[in-house]
């Protein structure tokens, strides 16, 4: 099974991202409505892949990819950026951060689909090396 967290402040975005990713029969996903309970849920269980939004109303998503790349059992896993932010500025500080991904939101659900296969694809490529 695939553990996905998806964290995000918005319920429907969140239920969205989901329901894209669905098609997928062995992902499963756990929510986050902020970026300290994404930490908490970081804290309690393994993830494959990170779903992130980065305006969120107590610890941003910025602080979300620092932490995860500050920790040593974390450092290598996947992180998709969606977010309504479409400047170049926030593209480049969350890559810069260490996020594998970034898409801005309104996305279409082939693309959110896509990018995560190609993450887990390349996340499960480098763990055979």
């Amino acid at each position: 099974m695939t553990e996905i967290l998806v964290v995000d402040d918005s319920k429907v975005m969140r239920e969205m991202i989901v329901a894209c990713l669905r098609v997928e029969e062995d992902f499963a996903f756990t929510h986050a409505a902020s970026g300290l309970e994404a930490i908490e849920k970081l804290a309690l269980k393994p993830f494959d892949l990170v779903v992130l939004d980065l305006n969120m109303p107590d610890i941003g998503g910025f602080e979300v990819i620092e932490f995860i790349r500050g920790q040593d059992q974390l450092q290598s896993l996947p992180i998709l950026v969606v977010t309504t932010r479409g400047d170049e500025g926030s593209r480049a500080r969350a890559l810069g951060a260490g996020a594998s991904q970034f898409m801005t939101k309104p996305f279409a659900p082939d693309a959110i689909l896509a990018n995560v296969r190609s993450m887990l694809r390349r996340d499960a490529a480098g763990s055979d090396e």
